[in-house]
């Protein structure tokens, strides 16, 4: 099987290439040798290796950025899944794609199923609900895994963004009414590899699936998670778990409005593979122990 990696120097990208690299040869080009903004140049990509299996790791993820920059997140988040799809279908290849809970209005208190009605609030939740739309319809065999919260021991995100400012101030104010299920990239990888092997096997398919640990918490109930893991691994932090505050997102406002229930329901997934996911706290122990030990 020869592998194409989209996005393969972000969070999720890295810890595809670690997971996928049984499968075949793999190529995972970076942002210095291949601009995702410019389609001929990705056209000529395919052309050049013409892989049997493309994982679409890369994304638009500057969620108020997309405000102002609809053109390159459209582009990113939805014309290039649409012609990754497109190569796919017309070649007989396969496409992995990660998707997002902002598809989705965030309203009540229930966890949304994959047949949910989707309204996003946001430009980004726009282009990623367009990038989904763009795949079902080409006919190509495709997995799309609509996730949340993605974090990781490498790159930018809330765990290490957390700790940093925890090792600078002595109190910190986060939001306590989203909610949803923070989502190790290392658990995004391990869960494709098991899809990807059962669906070249015929046991799996094609289609739009949840992917999150199961459970869920605030952003603000994340941070006391980091912070109360952290310590006991070691970490010397200034901010206590019992010194964050809970605020309200309407007294956070942001140039893009965010999702209230990011709830993703998770049995489509686990019944399709034969699995049960595990938690997000277990998860976050393993993710900080690989941070700060090296684990």
């Amino acid at each position: 099987m020869s592998m194409l990696i989209l996005g393969g120097n972000g969070q999720v990208g890295f810890e595809l290439q670690r997971a996928l690299a049984p499968l075949g040869p793999c190529v995972a080009p970076g942002r210095q040798s291949l601009d995702l903004q410019d389609a001929a140049a990705v056209a000529r990509l395919l052309d050049e290796h013409r892989p049997s299996l493309i994982a679409n790791a890369a994304a638009w993820t500057a969620v108020d950025a997309a405000e102002t920059a609809r053109d390159e997140a459209f582009r990113l988040n939805a014309e290039l899944p649409a012609q990754l799809a497109d190569y796919c279908a017309s070649h007989g290849a396969r496409l992995v794609h990660y998707s997002s809970d902002y598809v989705y209005p965030g309203d009540g208190d229930i966890a949304w199923q994959e047949s949910s009605s989707s309204g996003p609030l946001s430009a980004y939740g726009e282009s990623k609900l367009a990038g989904d739309e763009a795949i079902l319809a080409s006919g190509a065999e495709a997995l799309i895994f609509r996730t949340s919260w993605v974090y990781s021991a490498r790159g930018h995100n809330f765990m290490k963004t957390m700790l940093r400012l925890a090792r600078e101030r002595e109190a910190l104010s986060i939001v306590g009414d989203q909610i949803g299920a923070p989502t190790p990239a290392r658990l995004i990888a391990e869960v494709t590899l098991l899809a990807v092997k059962q669906q070249t096997e015929g046991r799996l398919a094609s289609g739009l699936y949840h992917l999150a640990p199961r459970g869920e918490t605030s952003w603000h109930g994340f941070a006391q998670a980091i912070f109360q893991h952290a310590e006991v691994l070691g970490e010397t932090l200034r901010v206590r778990p019992d010194q964050v505050a809970s605020i309200a997102t309407a007294n956070y406002p942001t140039p893009a409005h965010r999702p209230l229930n990011s709830r993703l329901s998770l049995e489509k997934v686990e019944q399709a593979l034969g699995i049960t996911l595990p938690d997000w706290q277990s998860q976050l122990q393993l993710t900080l122990a690989e941070l700060l030990e090296g684990a």
